[in-house]
């Protein structure tokens, strides 16, 4: 009987301790698996996402554009206190120094001694201006007998001289004042309007300027139809 107990006893001991055991595996296994389970479901999207990325090229740092640099808007140079008002007869003419249509550098000083024709048109290859440029070329050889020196301005640049110049055959020089600063000191940088708007632009107009250096005739706002003839014969008692 009490080896019966004894037996008994020593099966519940070892029961007691292999159950505990096998609760705490059981335990173990489920954690592991949850943990397992939790990964894969973690993973898989990240993953799944990842390789998407990737796919698309989105992984790829995009380059980002370059800055385009502002174009700068040319300034407008005072000359002088005067340059506000058009200078008149008898006034000397403002001295300048500007690029040619070739390139090379001109002062009005150049033609120190010489009567000199500076006229200010709009713009390059436009209908008035493309007549106006033509009939000063046609009659060049009229001003050279009379010593006198053609010379057109306005605010495009020596490409678009050059071009004006090789498509028309202009055969004298034009400045290419892009700044404003020859048009401002002459008083020809005006408000204009067409069709109801308003805006900066050149008045047509012609200087005659005298051996002395002074302004000896003004021809504001320029109609191109027989002006040049009216150039040359003033010229002549100039």
């Amino acid at each position: 009987m009490a080896v019966a107990r004894k037996k008994k006893a020593s099966k519940k001991a070892t029961k007691k301790p292999a159950k505990k055991q096998a609760k705490k595996s059981a335990k173990k296994a489920v954690v592991k698996s949850a943990k397992k389970v939790s990964k894969k479901t973690v993973a898989k999207p990240a993953k799944k996402a990842a390789n998407k990325a990737v796919k698309k090229g989105a992984s790829k740092p995009k380059p980002q554009a370059k800055a385009k640099p502002q174009a700068q808007k040319p300034v407008l140079h005072v000359v002088s206190k005067d340059s506000v008002r058009q200078p008149q007869v008898g006034d000397w003419a403002p001295q300048f120094t500007a690029t040619t249509d070739d390139g090379s550098k001109v002062s009005l000083k150049d033609f120190a001694g010489r009567k000199v024709v500076l006229y200010f048109y709009p713009k390059d290859d436009t209908p008035g201006c493309t007549q106006e440029a033509c009939d000063f070329r046609d009659s060049l050889g009229r001003f050279n007998i009379i010593h006198a020196v053609v010379i057109g301005v306005s605010r495009d640049d020596v490409k678009s001289h050059q071009s004006f110049k090789a498509k028309f055959g202009i055969n004298f020089p034009l400045l290419a004042d892009t700044s404003g600063q020859i048009c401002e000191a002459y008083g020809v940088w005006k408000e204009k309007s067409m069709y109801g708007r308003t805006y900066m632009g050149i008045e047509r107009t012609t200087f005659l300027i005298g051996e002395d250096g002074k302004i000896a005739k003004v021809y504001p706002g320029v109609k191109v139809g027989g002006h040049v003839d009216a150039v040359i014969e003033d010229l002549k008692s100039i």
